[in-house]
């Protein structure tokens, strides 16, 4: 079962080393790893999904918790929530197939943010079902290039997930 664990980290340097290196000596896989500023400076969340049991996901948040620089630990995977992943794709548009793949990319509700004379840049934004469907749609087209930002995921709601009444608590775990 994948596991959607986000936590809230101090942005200092080495902080994503650090728990990179932990699921490394735990002999986790991590599935997606996406880092970003929150609202509040000097706080980044990092969304990790990892495919584990319900037992292992427990001992991974024990263990982020003990790491210096961690200042909260979520397992999103039982709560309510939106999750999101976004992918540029490059694809083969001929003048020939050009208005099949826009019609693609239409239906797929995806933008085109690049256009030259042999290939189109697509962005599309979904749960990973829906990007995978896409891509299996242009695959016949010929795909050039791909990337993805990975998984990022957030309580639904009107307060924070790590909320204590005010907003995120960012007092450290380790004084």
């Amino acid at each position: 079962m994948q596991h959607i664990i986000v936590a809230l980290v101090e942005d200092k340097p080495g902080v994503l080393n650090r728990v990179a290196s932990l699921f490394r000596r735990r002999n986790f896989n991590i599935e997606s790893l996406t880092v970003g500023h929150t609202e509040q400076p000097g706080i980044s969340r990092m969304t990790i999904v990892v495919d584990s049991d319900n037992v292992s996901a427990e001992r991974l948040t024990a263990y982020l918790y003990k790491l210096v620089n961690v200042i909260q630990v979520s397992d999103l995977t039982p709560v309510p929530k939106v999750t999101r992943d976004l992918a540029l794709i490059k694809v083969k548009a001929t003048p020939e197939n050009r208005g099949h793949v826009m019609q693609i990319v239409e239906v797929f509700r995806a933008h085109v943010v690049d256009v030259a004379t042999d290939s189109m840049i697509v962005e599309i934004t979904g749960d990973e079902e829906k990007i995978e469907g896409f891509l299996e749609v242009l695959r016949p087209l010929g795909i050039i290039e791909m990337v993805r930002t990975g998984v990022v995921s957030m309580a639904r709601g009107n307060m924070p997930l790590y909320a204590n009444g005010n907003g995120y608590h960012v007092t450290p775990v380790h004084p």
